[in-house]
Formats: structure tokens, sequence, C-alpha cells
């Protein structure tokens, strides 16, 4: 499966979508994702948690990037570096498909 980040300082060629059968729950900082296909239980950390909400709304990477930079005061290549690992850790949970073009 290709990865959305091929390196920390390139954007992402695409953006994931959530997979219809995952549902999401935030408790406290975190969102806990469900897959109601498998029952895997995924826990994000408030960054994920962030990234999963901007996720749910945002088209581009660049609208979600300036967010998560201005509300937890990151360097791009380290917040890149991050969501790449995320991103390929949802996919690999199968929590994310490629988004349709």
């Amino acid at each position: 499966m290709r990865h959305a980040v091929s390196r920390p300082d390139e954007s992402p060629l695409s953006l994931p979508v959530p997979d219809p059968d995952v549902v999401a729950r935030r408790v406290d900082d975190e969102i806990v994702l469900v897959h109601l296909g498998t029952s895997q239980i995924f826990a994000l950390n408030p960054t994920g948690a962030r990234f999963w909400e901007l996720l749910q709304g945002c088209d581009s990477w660049e609208e979600i990037e300036g967010v998560l930079r201005t509300e937890f005061e990151v360097s791009q290549k380290v917040l890149r570096t991050s969501i790449a690992g995320l991103i390929a850790s949802l996919e690999t949970a199968g929590l994310v498909r490629p988004r349709p073009t």
C-alpha cells in the first residue's frame, strides 16, 4: 500500500479518507477509533486526534498542516514525519483508505 507521504520534507501525494466501517469517539483529549468489521480498537493521542478531526472536513494537506502547526507549535519537518507515521499506521490497521479521485 502506498503511503501518503514520501519524505518528511515533501507534501503528501494525497490525504486518505476514513474507512466507512470506522467509528470515532472522543475520550478526553484522545480519539478512540473502532473498526466495526474487525472490532479493532485504535487510540489517537491529542495530535493524532486533531488530525483525525481535520481529515473529516479538510480536502488539502496544506489546510491540515497549517492548522496543526498553529495549534501544536511544531516544525514542518517534525509534523510531516509524525503525520506520515500516523497515516502509515492507520493504513496498516485498515482505518483509512485512499481518497477517491
